[in-house]
């Protein structure tokens, strides 16, 4: 078994994070563009806390422009909305709220989990069928761990599990790291939507470094073969 070729790893995918959405208006407008523009696996959707009718009316508005554009709908927490609202699942945070929120998501739905602070948490979730696991985002005081450190987590879990990972990167030097360290996805967000560029520019160049990245650590021993037109990928 330990013979067997491994197989070329896929290159990392964008999970986009949206801006505290209270007006969708903009957002809707904005979204199929953006989506056209680079490999967007998933919006996390975060919306104002308000009554759940306005809420839910927030999330039809933006679902279409989101899932038409190829991507996965996924709510940040508020896991009671998730199929009153067509979303495809919710991003939880810390284990307690990915075993409440088991029976209303499963099996139809992802169920996605950050605030995994230790690798006896992470693999504990991973054991429960989180859908993803997230490494990296702001703990309630705004602390988190350094580059290095969220890097060699996930490239720990890369190694040794099978669900994927997904880094949270607030720089676009994080994207480049953690693309390289082995990330499934990489969640992008605040800095995107401040680039004085705007949002599509910022997503594209985002793209662009992820695959940069990606090469630079992955794309060499498997590319050759796949890019030479002598293997399965390039023979025609």
């Amino acid at each position: 078994m330990s013979n067997k070729p491994v197989p070329p790893r896929p290159a990392p995918r964008l999970y986009l994070a949206t801006p505290e959405v209270d007006d969708p208006s903009q957002l809707a407008n904005q979204l199929p563009e953006l989506l056209a523009a680079a490999d967007v696996a998933a919006v996390l959707l975060r919306l104002k806390q308000t009554d759940q009718r306005t809420m839910i009316s927030r999330v039809k508005a933006l679902a279409p422009a989101i899932q038409n554009g190829g991507a996965a709908l996924l709510l940040d927490g508020h896991v009671e909305l998730v199929a009153r609202a067509g979303a495809d699942g919710a991003h939880l945070t810390g284990l307690a709220a990915l075993e409440d929120a088991w029976p209303s998501l499963k099996p139809d739905r992802i169920a996605g989990i950050g605030g995994l602070a230790t690798r006896h948490d992470s693999m504990a979730a991973g054991e429960a069928g989180a859908d993803y696991v997230l490494f990296g985002e702001p703990d309630a005081k705004g602390q988190r761990p350094s580059t290095e450190a969220i890097a060699e987590r996930l490239q720990w879990w890369d190694e040794l599990f099978e669900p994927p990972c997904v880094g949270f990167a607030a720089s676009r030097e994080e994207v480049c790291e953690f693309a390289a360290a082995g990330a499934d996805f990489v969640l992008v967000g605040d800095f995107i939507w401040a680039d004085p560029r705007g949002a599509k520019a910022a997503l594209v160049d985002t793209a662009q470094a992820v695959a940069q990245a990606y090469e630079a650590a992955f794309g060499k021993a498997k590319a050759g073969t796949d890019k030479s037109g002598t293997d399965k990928a390039g023979h025609g």
